[in-house]
């Protein structure tokens, strides 16, 4: 299977190819569909497997379709939790990869730094925090 039977939009496929992604993962294969259609997954692989981009992908797509039906962006759609920094930056930095080509904003927040320069991120407008 390819990233193209999976339905995904132009912008988001052209990301993904750009990082050299071109088949995907059994458990990106299994997640993506059912996200997109609004179903509730748990999905479990080792490290290395595409988790990130198997929920990642769908919520940016999602996000993107609702903005293109009109509705207003006036506060954060999605909310990743994760258990450490560096879990963080990293999801922050693929949703950022993946979802270059369709305008959403992805910020992250964690502890250990001034918070004021985080606030002044979200006080600009995330649609994914």
């Amino acid at each position: 299977m390819s990233f193209e039977k999976l339905n995904l939009i132009e912008p988001i496929k052209r990301a993904l190819a750009e990082e050299g992604y071109v088949i995907p993962t059994p458990i990106q294969e299994q997640a993506i569909p059912y996200i997109l259609k609004g179903r509730d997954i748990l999905g479990c692989s080792q490290t290395g497997t595409g988790k990130t981009a198997a929920f990642a992908v769908p919520i940016l797509q999602m996000l993107y379709q609702q903005r293109l039906d009109g509705e207003e962006r006036l506060h954060p759609r999605a909310l990743i939790l994760s258990p450490t920094r560096e879990l963080t930056i990293q999801i922050n930095e693929s949703f950022n990869t993946y979802g270059k080509y369709i305008g959403l904003k992805c910020a992250a927040f964690f502890g250990g730094i001034k918070m004021n320069n985080q606030m002044q991120g979200f006080a600009k407008g995330v649609d994914i925090v």
